[in-house]
């Protein structure tokens, strides 16, 4: 392996698009040309019911198959740092860590509530085709017919469902389908917010201090050159202080405290903070 593995781990709407993006703008640094690997990593586990794999499901053929796809991507002159960035990843750090025990993570942290606001936006969007066909390359043709089929259901369900929303979205975490019959929506996304951020906390824990690097979305936001700057160093990468605003440009504080505003004036901040208050307060934010 030619490369370093980093892998970013965030809640859905956590700010790890915006992450992947910017340092990819750095000579050396690269990443798929789509969205997310979901697929290659649940390959050989494409059937099991969520995204919460344990550090046994690692076993040497996924490793295998794995290592394979990150080679194909990594393998070049050009590469000495290979992002990747699976919303889903959130949930199984300890099956990632199995795979690549001398990868780099970087672990980002938004304030739950405006997650809930941006989550609840994805589970209610329709689904894009354009988008869809970007991943489609990367998946195994022997899980085709599973993936074809849960497509096939989401979209009818959106078009059918009087709930207005996808069937599912985001990471699945164990319940999850259970919490959708019996919470809103914008209760589920806590719940998927609490369930990322709570497993991938407790996962850092047994993970080498020096391979993780920590950072919360508002303090990213607020001062983007500082902690870009932090990350290069974290990862060893290369860079000229006179490049970092403009690698930073599109960076921007601008949602921040939005979604918190948008809960309060539907009247459901009190039921969402009642959810992530324990792992908000964990992270030191104030509920």
């Amino acid at each position: 392996m030619s490369y370093i593995p980093v892998i970013i781990i965030g809640a859905g709407r956590s700010g790890t698009n915006m992450l992947r993006d910017t340092l990819t703008k750095i000579s050396g640094v690269k990443t798929w040309p789509c969205d997310e690997i979901n697929y290659i990593w649940r390959h050989y586990n494409v059937s099991y019911p969520n995204d919460e794999f344990t550090s046994d499901m690692a076993t040497e053929k996924v490793k295998k198959y794995i290592h394979k796809k990150f080679d194909e991507m990594g393998n070049n002159s050009h590469t000495t740092h290979l992002i990747e960035k699976t919303c889903a990843n959130s949930l199984r750090v300890d099956f990632l860590y199995e795979i690549f025990p001398n990868a780099k993570f970087i672990h980002i942290v938004r304030d739950g509530r405006d997650v809930v606001e941006s989550a609840k936006k994805r589970w209610t969007a329709s689904l894009e085709p354009s988008y869809l066909s970007k991943k489609l390359k990367f998946v195994p043709k022997t899980d085709l017919p599973y993936y074809g089929f849960n497509y096939f259901i989401n979209r009818l369900y959106k078009i059918f469902s009087n709930n207005n929303r996808l069937a599912y979205w985001g990471p699945k975490f164990s319940g999850m389908e259970d919490k959708l019959k019996s919470y809103s929506l914008e209760e589920v996304c806590a719940f998927q917010w609490k369930e990322s951020v709570d497993k991938a906390t407790n996962s850092f824990t047994k993970i080498p201090e020096e391979q993780v690097y920590m950072v919360y979305y508002e303090n990213l936001t607020a001062e983007p050159e500082k902690y870009i700057k932090d990350i290069c160093e974290f990862m060893g990468v290369s860079y000229q202080d006179s490049t970092l605003f403009k690698i930073t440009e599109d960076i921007n504080n601008h949602s921040v405290g939005k979604g918190i505003t948008k809960l309060r004036e539907n009247k459901k901040l009190e039921k969402v903070n009642t959810i992530v208050a324990d792992s908000m307060e964990k992270h030191n934010y104030e509920t």
